[in-house]
């Protein structure tokens, strides 16, 4: 199945000023074919300077390496990107057939317990659960009877306390609207190169029971273990943004964000986020453009926001799903927006299913509806995204920080810097060269379809 493109995507104010910006920034982004073919061989030399051609080198072979195989276990490091990495799932079929029942008439995610395999390294007792939100929006008895197309999330010690695999409890099963993710994991390696906060990424065969084999990407996910990789708080938490809520205030009453965020590390405490969402919503424009910066990592969210509008991102921080973590650092005060779910980047659209796309009714939302309050702000929506449900391309902080000129400066700035240090550099190409290798490595996925996959992405980074 390949990407579905779609020109029917939301207004974008941040993208409309990257195609205004200046012409050096095009020029820029063009010379990203010349550079790639600088460093090719020259059997692939027509390839890397034909980018608008659609056409990508391949490399067939094994490229781990001994280094990255860890000592403990003997088995191959858990987010070593450059293998393909083998996950087999064991359930109880009637205990799985409720849970999806379950998620049917509720959208309830239970657990059930598992036997995962990991690389030969098998683990009883773990626990399972559906994970997502559009990506779920199909799932019923019916469609559950190929677990290996959904989305999961695999926790280890779920019901074994200190059970893990090399150190790590949590893996995610990404969902995405190709066959290979490639553009999902392409994405969160630029996001690193970028200087912010990422998950790492793995190409893996997924296998349950036993049946049929499919090729997944697996991710970290953010979780305290995560949090303590990226960040150097002493004293720290994570918040994540749920695809029910939105970034309004509603009262000083932590019962209130129960549907809204989500708490995934530190001791329970919803105090500095609702103190933080109260400045937001409810500060004057002065106070607000004086004052964010001893609240937010003003640079950091400048550079968020460049980098989901470079990669095409349409479900980010102000999309339908509120896509988005905040770290809190108790030591300086300071929060830090937090990427997550990038399998619509480089414009690819949500039609898992087949049909539709962001934005269009079957699409983006969970049965093909908008949730209370969406799009078109709903009962009780307000400017900002005020109570009554999810905002859309209409989040509070998104609107207040690129209303002010010297905030919108910054993403300004950090558009030009990206798109030099990520595309015209060459370092997006060399990443997609290295996720194709890698790809290439199986046979579950056929090479025309790494190469059509691959070259959407290329094309995604040259329309920019």
């Amino acid at each position: 199945m390949f990407a579905n493109r779609t020109s029917q995507r939301p207004p974008n104010r941040r993208r409309k000023r990257i195609r205004t910006a200046s012409l050096a920034i095009a020029l820029v982004v063009g010379a990203t074919a010349c550079n790639a073919a600088a460093d090719t061989d020259a059997a692939d030399a027509t390839t890397a300077t034909n980018i608008a051609a659609e056409s990508v080198a391949f490399t067939d072979g094994d490229t781990s390496s001994a280094d990255d195989a860890d000592s403990a276990s003997g088995n191959v490091a858990l987010w070593n990107s450059g293998v393909i990495h083998d996950i087999e799932i064991e359930f109880d079929q009637d205990a799985y057939d409720e849970m999806i029942v379950t998620y049917e008439t509720t959208t309830e995610k239970d657990w059930i317990s598992v036997t995962v395999t990991i690389d030969g390294v098998t683990y009883e007792n773990a626990g399972l659960r559906l994970k997502g939100n559009s990506s779920l929006r199909t799932v019923s008895t019916e469609t559950a009877q190929n677990p290996e197309d959904l989305h999961w999330l695999i926790r280890l010690d779920k019901y074994e306390d200190d059970q893990n695999h090399q150190g790590y409890n949590d893996i995610v099963i990404r969902s995405n609207s190709t066959e290979t993710a490639l553009n999902e994991a392409v994405a969160v390696e630029l996001l690193a190169e970028a200087g912010l906060a990422t998950q790492e990424a793995i190409a893996t065969t997924l296998t349950f029971n036993g049946g049929e084999t499919e090729l997944r990407l697996a991710m970290q996910h953010p979780d305290q273990i995560w949090e303590d990789e990226n960040f150097d708080s002493e004293t720290s938490a994570l918040y994540k943004a749920e695809s029910t809520g939105d970034y309004s205030y509603r009262g000083d009453d932590p019962d209130s964000y129960i549907d809204v965020f989500d708490q995934e590390a530190g001791d329970d405490d919803l105090e500095p986020l609702i103190d933080f969402l109260d400045f937001i919503n409810n500060t004057d424009d002065a106070t607000f453009v004086s004052e964010l910066a001893d609240r937010l990592d003003v640079e950091s969210f400048a550079t968020y926001l460049a980098f989901q509008d470079l990669i095409d991102n349409f479900d980010d921080i102000d999309g339908p799903g509120n896509n988005s973590y905040l770290h809190y650092d108790y030591d300086t005060g300071i929060f830090t927006v937090v990427n997550w779910d990038l399998n619509l980047a480089f414009g690819t659209a949500n039609a898992a299913d087949g049909e539709g796309g962001p934005g269009v009714p079957g699409g983006a939302f969970p049965g093909g509806e908008p949730p209370a309050g969406g799009p078109a702000g709903g009962p009780g929506a307000a400017p900002g995204g005020a109570a009554g449900g999810p905002s859309f391309g209409n989040n509070v902080l998104v609107e207040r920080f690129m209303a002010n000129d010297e905030f919108s400066q910054l993403y300004d700035a950090a558009v030009v810097e990206l798109t030099e240090t990520l595309f015209a550099d060459g370092t997006a190409q060399a990443i997609i060269d290295t996720w194709v290798d890698v790809l290439a490595t199986q046979d579950i996925v056929d090479t025309a379809t790494i190469e059509s996959d691959a070259n959407a992405v290329l094309q995604s980074i040259q329309s920019t």
